[in-house]
């Protein structure tokens, strides 16, 4: 007993240090002459992803593609000025303010306003960009010729989460203040599909949704008619930790590009982002309009991405759902291990089972987006400990999974018939061998489909970590969407593709479970035993 006990704590300590090795490295700064800067790379003009390096466009590592736009120029000098290699982290709006202050980047440069609030917890330097105010709006919509914020008046209006443009809305009279979105990609869908009569924006944005959208109409405002702000809420500036020595000579440095350059560069941003590239004039535009058109000029621009995307979100799944499995089965096992009547080990197996039982409540009740900020972000600002974001990845999808896991191996193992326990018993078989060769080949027949099922959830549910900016199909859907503007068109390929994922899996699956049932009839043994005797081939 003592010996399975120790090999046992050899084999979890093992596996423990197998699977969280490459998670972990100290966070201690940034010491490779590097300047990473954090930007959602989805927010045209000022940032955007696309395939090439057109454009003086900047890699993005480990994403296979490029960030290009206002915000990566503006950085681009940042980093040449402090004498650093600029590296761009593709993150999530939600995720930038946690990733800089854990280390894992140096600068928000995204079009980060310094707001108070947010000074309170970064610092800021000096503004890089001043912009006003607008409502972007539909065309045909009511508001469209408004020439005050007063002229909507009973509109359904809403802002990006976590910015001032969703505080302002309530300057307008009986507004009606919808659910605050995530990002620009959700408002312009709620947009055209008529859910929202408008969202509040920045001038660059407006210009770029009304350049690129026929029905798009974007509302300005005279400064008396307009919202009421802070001198530092339509200011854009570079965001930095607390303390952070270099800001003295990131403020030196944008101090030296003058207004008339700054311009430049915007138009230049507005003229090459991917959007402008399928709005054309005369008879160029009339071929590229249609829906089939756009799919093509879609899946050209960002197929690559999509096909990336598809294989970091089947990885993601497939080895979560192993490992998760593997979780559960050993759990199962543990939790069956008959109670020893040594009181040292008996007290060991209580405190044991209630820590696999806390694990799994608290794994089973709460979000796997929630769990994936915790492990990403909350680890690195409370101990400084750095996870590797795939790696990441795959330690939550995992832990997850053999949550929800251990608790169908327990029902496999309870639809076992406790005579086949005690029969294994009766024979003189230990504990472990009636689990190995009596018990597990059943459960793991019995809980095929509901493993199936798990397969197929993680697919679809791989999409949160985009909280993480894990680059899965749906991250690298929702960056095309925010840099063509074609939503519907783009998310539609999404969403065959998921489709496709699924249902080609769910049919494999199935196949196997047959496999594992043998033949669908089997010959009665009176059958059998008369074709012997006649010697009929049966």
């Amino acid at each position: 007993m003592k010996r399975r006990f120790l090999s046992f704590s050899l084999f979890i300590t093992l596996l423990a240090g197998l699977f969280c090795a490459p998670l972990i490295s100290q966070a201690e700064g940034n010491t490779n002459g590097e300047f990473r800067v954090g930007m959602e790379a989805g927010y045209a003009p000022f940032n955007w992803t696309q395939t090439t390096d057109a454009n003086d466009a900047v890699p993005i590592p480990g994403d296979h593609s490029y960030a290009g736009g206002y915000d990566v120029q503006i950085a681009k000098k940042v980093a040449e000025g402090l004498n650093k290699n600029l590296v761009i982290v593709k993150t999530k709006w939600d995720g930038l303010a946690p990733a800089l202050q854990s280390g894992k980047i140096d600068a928000v440069i995204a079009g980060m306003s310094p707001t108070p609030e947010r000074k309170k917890e970064i610092d800021f330097s000096d503004a890089y960009y001043e912009s006003n105010l607008v409502i972007v709006t539909r065309k045909d919509s009511q508001y469209a010729n408004a020439t005050s914020i007063d002229d909507f008046k009973g509109a359904k209006i809403t802002g990006q989460l976590n910015t001032f443009h969703y505080s302002v809305i309530d300057q307008i009279p009986d507004v009606q203040k919808q659910q605050a979105q995530a990002d620009f990609g959700a408002m312009r869908t709620a947009l055209a599909s008529g859910v929202i009569d408008g969202y509040v924006s920045e001038r660059p944005e407006g210009v770029t949704a009304e350049t690129v959208n026929p029905d798009i109409k974007m509302v300005e405002f005279s400064e008396e008619n307009g919202f009421q702000t802070d001198p530092a809420d339509t200011t854009i500036a570079v965001g930095v930790r607390k303390g952070d020595p270099n800001l003295e000579k990131i403020n030196t440095i944008l101090a030296g590009i003058s207004p008339e350059e700054r311009t430049k560069i915007m138009d230049k941003a507005i003229l090459d982002q991917p959007a402008a590239e399928n709005t054309a004039d005369g008879d160029e535009a009339e071929v590229k309009t249609g829906v089939l058109n756009d799919f093509k000029n879609i899946l050209d621009q960002y197929g690559i991405l999509f096909l990336r995307g598809t294989g970091t979100t089947l990885l993601l799944a497939l080895v979560g759902t192993i490992i998760g499995t593997l979780i559960g089965l050993l759990i199962g096992v543990i939790r069956t291990i008959p109670e020893s009547e040594n009181k040292g080990k008996r007290a060991f197996q209580k405190v044991a089972n209630w820590l696999l039982s806390a694990y799994i409540e608290i794994f089973r009740s709460t979000p796997m987006m929630v769990q994936a900020m915790v492990i990403y972000y909350g680890i690195a600002l409370a101990f400084s400990i750095d996870l590797n974001r795939m790696a990441a990845a795959f330690f939550i999808v995992s832990i997850n999974t053999g949550a929800y896991m251990s608790e169908i191996v327990r029902g496999g193992i309870f639809s076992v018939d406790k005579g086949q326990f005690e029969a294994a018993q009766a024979i003189g078989m230990t504990h472990s061998q009636t689990m190995t060769k009596v018990v597990l080949p059943q459960v793991i027949r019995n809980i095929m489909p509901a493993t199936g099922n798990e397969f197929v959830i993680n697919i679809k549910d791989t999409s949160v970590l985009s909280v993480i900016s894990v680059s899965d199909l749906f991250f690298q859907g929702n960056s095309a969407a925010g840099a063509n503007y074609q939503f519907f068109q783009t998310f539609s390929i999404i969403c065959v593709i998921y489709f496709v994922l699924t249902f080609t899996i769910t049919r494999i699956l199935r196949w196997v479970e047959k496999r594992m049932d043998g033949p669908s009839a089997y010959i009665p043994v009176e059958e059998t035993t008369q074709a012997v005797a006649t010697g009929e081939d049966k």
